[in-house]
């Protein structure tokens, strides 16, 4: 048996903890029947736990604790080609891996809404977790969400560096409070941004994506980040921001724009060590293959 489940790229500036896309990018699982639970990882993946501390085992243990099923061991082959801990949603697609394998192994097809539940205690960021379980641009609010086009014309650059940022370090830096001022500041850009990629008017892109709530205080952790703002947008990007909580920067470009921008990126993310992705938004989450 195996799956895959697509990375994902979220808050695009003002969206914080709101938007999030899926992305042609995916981590695969593939999973054999075996008399104890072992772990292989292949690409991104050197760091993983090889035992019972893997993400993926502990949610599928968690799942089987809630819904009353004896624990079937299992080996997993996990191919990683998300970078771990870089603001793509790597977390996101073990947690849903874990809880799909669950799902195929006992026969338990869980409601989507069961699945969060489960997926918010390992996670709780909805803005990473339903595009990697139902696919395409989502818009997440408390135990609501909506899932819409993604303009098909578009592509995303992204800058990913070799360091990694941890969410809580991440996380850390934020305010613990907004002034009035800056929180109409984003609502009103958020606004813009649904705007803009529903009715397809992307002069809009670049102004939607400024933020007072995140990206000012998480800019401080990225190396090169004002070189590659401006590199991006000299290059054509519609629109610069930090991909999740960092450190990758995103881009988004028309689709004849998006060679340029990359090269733009890799003449900066070169000199900091790391790798240039253009990507396309995907609107197929979890598979399996």
């Amino acid at each position: 048996m195996k799956l895959r489940v697509p990375a994902t790229t979220t808050n695009f500036g003002s969206g914080f903890d709101t938007f999030g896309l899926a992305l042609n990018l995916y981590n695969t699982f593939e999973v054999e029947k075996a008399d104890a639970f072992g772990v292989e990882a292949e690409g991104e993946g050197e760091d993983l736990p090889r035992d019972e501390r893997n993400l993926v085992i502990k949610v599928y243990k968690r799942c089987c604790e809630i819904d009353g099923f004896e624990v079937k061991p299992f080996r997993l082959k996990q191919e990683v080609n998300v970078p771990t801990a870089r603001g793509l949603g790597s977390s996101a697609t073990a947690i849903v891996a874990g809880i799909e394998i669950f799902s195929i192994l006992h026969g338990s097809d869980l409601p989507l809404e069961e699945k969060l539940k489960i997926a918010f205690e390992f996670e709780m960021h909805p803005d990473n977790l339903l595009p990697a379980f139902i696919g395409g641009f989502v818009i997440c609010a408390d135990g609501v969400f909506k899932k819409i086009e993604f303009p098909k014309d578009l592509s995303l650059v992204f800058a990913i560096p070799d360091y990694k940022i941890s969410t809580e370090e991440s996380r850390g830096v934020l305010p613990k409070e907004l002034s009035l001022h800056d929180a109409v500041f984003n609502i009103q850009r958020a606004s813009l941004f649904v705007v803009a990629i529903t009715m397809g008017d992307y002069s809009l892109l670049r102004e939607a994506v400024e933020d007072r709530i995140h990206q000012r205080y998480r800019s401080k952790l990225i190396k090169g980040y004002d070189k590659l703002v401006k590199a991006g947008y000299s290059a054509g990007a519609l629109a610069v921001y930090i991909s999740g909580s960092g450190p990758t920067i995103g881009a988004i470009v028309e689709k004849e724009a998006s060679r340029g921008v990359a090269e733009s990126f890799a003449n900066i993310i070169d000199t900091i060590g790391g790798k240039v992705l253009t990507l396309e938004a995907s609107q197929e989450g979890v598979s399996w293959l």
